[in-house]
């Protein structure tokens, strides 16, 4: 081979790995990494998972909530899970985070019972993805394998979660924005937004559409009368009591369906970043096909879920596997 065609070859490869290094690194995760080093591994977590299923069916959603805001600050590390300190508040007590953030005593139990099978080997990451994936099945979604491999991460701040995380009260082109920062594009947007087809929310995430929406208008004109007064009844204005939380889908609020998009249409998206989907023609568009074709919906929901599972891993020697899911070793 003369040099000039060894450059070439050389130089074609350069642009391949730059231009694949995303894809390069998530296939580093692989579907089964435990299968010889802690086989069980797995079945330990669903087990966990669905004993605290049976006493809470609420956690699921929490669990699930949980990988997606590790997912969207420094990546799928479970920095999330990582205590404050009195020299650093950890991300799991931003704003963002506390106190909606619940299911981390299934973590918990889930890393005593891994270690004792098989110590250092399991991330915490993992753990949590893997809980997740089983939550979704149980609420009647779809089930998917989830490649593993990740390590965990050594730093979690606040303000990173809450910078990172989009907030209740997001537009249709902040949502595509921070998305696509993330590398997911906004049909996957649209896509996880189901996810709230499963869980509740704290009446201070979307009180403002209720009693101070903007200078002019109290309600937000978008949102369902008959909804809003139902709203009003669960959250009363001037209360104190920031636990008050609601149902994020009424009708099924423990089942994995297309609930969501239905309540989107019907103008009765809880949040502000719920409703939004319909002032965009594409994610208008989107909604009303997941709404109407709810398998289409489950296929592509599995796929963005293990695109998500993927954000930022650390793997190889990178980062560590922790002892503790909520101390760094």
């Amino acid at each position: 081979m003369s040099s000039r065609m060894l450059y070439s070859s050389l130089y074609v490869i350069m642009v391949l790995v730059s231009c694949r290094y995303v894809e390069i690194k998530a296939q580093q995760l692989q579907v089964g990494f435990y299968m010889q080093s802690c086989r069980m591994a797995e079945f330990i977590v669903w087990t966990e998972v669905q004993n605290a299923f049976k006493t809470d069916k609420g956690v699921a959603a929490g669990l699930v909530r949980m990988h997606f805001h590790d997912c969207f600050v420094r990546g799928c590390d479970a920095s999330v899970l990582i205590d404050s300190t009195s020299a650093n508040s950890a991300e799991k007590d931003s704003p963002a985070n506390s106190p909606s953030l619940r299911g981390f005593e299934v973590i918990d139990r889930a890393k005593t019972m891994v270690e004792a099978s098989c110590g250092g080997v399991v991330s915490c990451a993992d753990i949590l993805a893997f809980a997740a994936r089983d939550s979704i099945l149980m609420t009647g979604g779809p089930g998917y394998d989830v490649p593993a491999g990740r390590r965990d991460g050594r730093i979690s701040k606040a303000l990173e979660a809450s910078v990172g995380l989009p907030p209740p009260n997001s537009n249709v082109s902040q949502l595509t924005q921070m998305f696509a920062s993330k590398g997911l594009t906004q049909e996957e947007m649209v896509t996880l937004s189901g996810a709230h087809t499963i869980g509740r929310s704290h009446c201070t995430s979307f009180s403002n559409r209720l009693y101070s929406y903007n200078t002019t208008t109290m309600q937000d004109p978008s949102l369902d009368m008959a909804y809003a007064t139902q709203l009003k009844q669960q959250c009363p204005q001037g209360s104190t009591d920031v636990n008050l939380v609601v149902q994020m889908n009424p009708s099924s609020p423990n089942t994995t369906d297309v609930g969501y998009y239905s309540d989107v249409l019907a103008n009765r998206g809880l949040h502000t970043s719920d409703q939004t989907l319909l002032t965009n023609a594409t994610t208008a568009n989107q909604v009303n096909q997941n709404a109407a074709n709810p398998q289409l919906w489950k296929n592509k929901f599995t796929a963005a879920m293990v695109k998500m599972g993927q954000i930022g891993v650390l793997t190889g020697t990178a980062g560590e596997i922790r002892a503790n899911c909520r101390v760094i070793n």
